[in-house]
């Protein structure tokens, strides 16, 4: 898991990566499941699934997976 403490770090990992999005201070990965309907992270966009995490900050920064930071 990779720290972020920057909120300009965070937001040119945003930029680079077209499964993030925002929601707030809240970092969003969103990545399409056809099976999403049956996960508690499940979302239901446009009459496609997709599984959803969210990546809220804490006192020191977002803590997100490796892979999502390019």
């Amino acid at each position: 898991m990779a720290q972020i403490s920057s909120l300009d770090e965070m937001e040119k990992i945003v930029r680079r990566n077209k499964m993030l999005s925002w929601d707030g201070w809240t970092v969003l990965h969103t990545y399409p499941n056809p099976v999403g309907w049956k996960d508690a992270n499940g979302v239901l966009i446009k009459g496609r699934w997709f599984t959803q995490r969210r990546y809220v900050p804490a006192g020191d920064g977002w803590t997100i997976p490796n892979k999502l930071v390019r």
